[in-house]
């Protein structure tokens, strides 16, 4: 007998663009937003939820989506690095921390750190900077070595809470 490949569409919100795409059914959102919509700031990193190089906000909370169905995402509201710019392609808050901190080396895993940052950001709380570890953990990285990255997000959320 021979395989099918099944194919459904997708309608969602990508970083407010409406949208709607007819996807194998055993893609993942990663390759979902890479290959169809070339949202190349969605990182293929270890493919297996570990490393956080793809990690997208759905609905304002982060997943990593090299192991969320493609599928899964109609409906919803996706937002990727490629969101976070303003109008005219300036970066935003966090990703200017990122710059100041030298947050960033090779790169590959900063745009998956962001979205988590986003999320930490946008819950409006204050961590503390344990906390912050703890809720940047899933991300791998092999060049920083982390500290600057928690100086940026913690320096991002002061600023954000007129505490700076």
């Amino acid at each position: 007998m021979e395989h099918q490949t099944q194919y459904k569409l997708v309608k969602c919100t990508i970083n407010g663009k409406k949208t709607e795409n007819m996807v194998d059914v055993r893609a993942s959102l990663t390759d979902m937003l890479r290959n169809d919509y070339r949202l190349t700031s969605v990182k293929k990193g270890c493919e297996v939820g570990e490393c956080g190089a793809c990690n997208v906000l759905i609905d304002g909370e982060c997943f990593n989506s090299c192991i969320y169905l493609a599928i899964w995402a109609d409906g919803k509201e996706i937002r990727t690095l490629e969101g976070l710019l303003g109008p005219n392609g300036e970066l935003s808050d966090i990703q200017q921390a990122f710059v100041d901190e030298t947050a960033v080396q090779c790169g590959f895993c900063t745009p998956g750190f962001i979205m988590t940052a986003v999320e930490i950001l946008e819950s409006g709380k204050e961590y503390t900077r344990d906390e912050l570890r703890k809720l940047l953990s899933g991300h791998l990285c092999r060049c920083t070595g982390y500290e600057n990255i928690l100086n940026a997000v913690e320096k991002t959320m002061k600023r954000r809470l007129g505490k700076a």
